[in-house]
């Protein structure tokens, strides 16, 4: 009965041995995650100016492709103007170059 106490009790300090060793086995994975874990987050933070750029200068780049087509448009349409103009101006002065002639021409 002594011999079976007694390899209770070696197999209780055994087991409780493995249990201590897995909670360490678990805590020092869990520190190394964590650590992970900081790890990247900081190499985010020190990637943030290069990505905040980035977007910046596609957004600067985007913001100029469409002012250049605004001012494309601008134009064509002050030359449709000035044509438009032009032709009317045109036609006023016909109108009463005709009218100036002839006063009952309409």
């Amino acid at each position: 009965m002594a011999e079976e106490l007694r390899r209770l009790l070696e197999a209780e300090a055994r087991a409780e041995a493995l249990v201590d060793g897995a909670k360490r086995e678990c805590d020092r994975l869990i520190e190394q995650a964590h650590a992970e874990v900081r790890a990247a987050e900081q190499r985010a933070e020190e990637h943030l100016p290069e990505l905040r750029s980035s977007f910046f200068n596609k957004a600067v780049e985007r913001a100029d492709l469409a002012l250049a087509e605004l001012e494309r448009r601008y134009h064509q349409r002050g030359e449709l103007l000035r044509s438009l103009a032009q032709k009317h101006g045109d036609e006023a002065v016909s109108a009463a170059f005709a009218l100036f002639i002839d006063p009952d021409w309409e």
